[in-house]
This record gives C-alpha cells, sequence and structure tokens, in this order.
C-alpha cells in the first residue's frame, strides 16, 4: 500500500528535500507552498512532485488544500509534515504587532490547521503520523526571534499534548529540531558571521536538508509506531538537552 505524505513548504530547501526523500521512498506526496511560483514549477518539473499553493495561516485554505490534494492523490494524507515557517526578525522593543502576529500564524497556528484537517481519517484508519518542523532556536532561544522562537517552542508543546491524544489510535506525533542548515538563506549570511557560526557546532559543519529529512523518514515509517510525543534534534550537537 502506498502511503500518501504531504509536505507544507515542501517545494523549497529543507522542505523541498524532505518532499523529495519521501517521493524516493515510495511515498505518493504532494507538497504545499505559499509562493515563488516559478520556483513550485521547476520543483514539480524536476521531481514529478505535485504542488499546490494555499496560506496555511488560513483554517478554511488548509482544509480546502487538503481536500483538493486527496481528490487528486486518490485517498487520505497519512503522512502530514508541518514544515513551513517564515522569520520576521528584531529585538522586540522593535518589532511591529504584526510581525509577531504573522509569525505565530503561520509558524504555529498552521500546525493546528493542517493537522486538524487531517486527524479525522487519521483517527478512522488507525493509522497516521504527524512530523512537526521546530527549531533549535526554540529550545534556547535566539536574540532577535522572541516571535520566532515562542512558535517553535509553541510547536514542541503541540507535539506532546496532540500525541498523548492520538496515541491510542494509532497516530504518532512527533518533532524535529534541525540546528544551521545549509540552506539558501543560511548560505547568505556574511563569510565572518558564518565562521562563527560553525565554530559553535561540535562537528564542525552546517547540517544538510537532506539530514532533516531522513530523520521525517525513520519518523514518518510504519515500523516507528512506539515513538511519539519526542522531539529529534538535528544540529551537530550544538544544543543538547
Amino acid at each position: 500500500m502506498t502511503r500518501i505524505a504531504l509536505v507544507t513548504g515542501g517545494t523549497r530547501g529543507i522542505g523541498a528535500a524532505i518532499s523529495i526523500a519521501l517521493k524516493n521512498a515510495g511515498y505518493k506526496v504532494a507538497a504545499n507552498y505559499a509562493s515563488r511560483d516559478d520556483v513550485a514549477r521547476e520543483f514539480t518539473k524536476v521531481t514529478g512532485i505535485p504542488a499546490y499553493k494555499w496560506d496555511i495561516s488560513d483554517l478554511k485554505a488548509c482544509a480546502n488544500g487538503i481536500a483538493k490534494v486527496e481528490a487528486d492523490l486518490g485517498g487520505n494524507v497519512e503522512v502530514l509534515v508541518n514544515n513551513a515557517g517564515i522569520t520576521k526578525d528584531s529585538a522586540m522593543h522593535k518589532m511591529p504587532p504584526e510581525n509577531w502576529d504573522t509569525v505565530i500564524a503561520t509558524n504555529l497556528n498552521s500546525c493546528f490547521y493542517m493537522s486538524k484537517a487531517v486527524l479525522d481519517s487519521m483517527r478512522d484508519k488507525k493509522f497516521g503520523r504527524i512530523i512537526n518542523i521546530s527549531s533549535m532556536n526554540g529550545q534556547l532561544g535566539q536574540f532577535g526571534q522572541t516571535n520566532y522562537s515562542a512558535a517553535k517552542a509553541g510547536i514542541l508543546g503541540f507535539t506532546k499534548a496532540l500525541a498523548r491524544e492520538t496515541a491510542s489510535r494509532g497516530i504518532t506525533v512527533n518533532a524535529i529540531a534541525p540546528g544551521y542548515i545549509a540552506t539558501d538563506m543560511v548560505k547568505a549570511v556574511k563569510e565572518e558571521v558564518m565562521k562563527g557560526i560553525v565554530a559553535g557546532i561540535p562537528v564542525g559543519r552546517l547540517g544538510e536538508p537532506e539530514e532533516v529529512a531522513r530523520a521525517v523518514l525513520f519518523l514518518a515509517d510504519d515500523a516507528a509506531g512506539f515513538i511519539t510525543g519526542e522531539t529529534l534534534s538535528v544540529n551537530g550537537g550544538q544544543y543538547m538537552e
């Protein structure tokens, strides 16, 4: 049986690596995205993975988007990867309230909206995998990221609570907390700043998107049914709980 997987923010960076890894592992994959139609079209052309555009910070848009994915792919979403996220960084005393609201809505509220839209079918089937991409900065905090850190920390609490609610129905809910990963955004950092970042990572390098994707594959597998409510850190040893 081929399981259907949906990845939010699934056409770029870590999300693209996750989408591709799931497809290569035999899943039927759909990738959600919010912007950059040109990138999404190229992603679909190269990978064969269909891309669907909707705003994950909108409850109705999430329900409608998932309904469209399920109609097109011919079944219910059984693996949901809540990966999409944005940053709007500044020190809190300079942060416009709308930057708080937007980041919380996109990074945290979306996990509720997306999970709620797939939960009934997962409960009926007594199987599901929900994997939430948090961040090392949600574990330790980061200067200029009260909004982002709060959202990513909130994901960890959300993960644990939902895991308790769904465990008896064969649904696992886990989080992954990446550290500094070699995405285009991170690689655009100035060289002197990057040297300082890498110096703080015990393994001495940035992580690769594919390394996060492999963690997703592990948690998504049918054989991972005894693991739920956990946070898997993928940060090169930079932060250890």
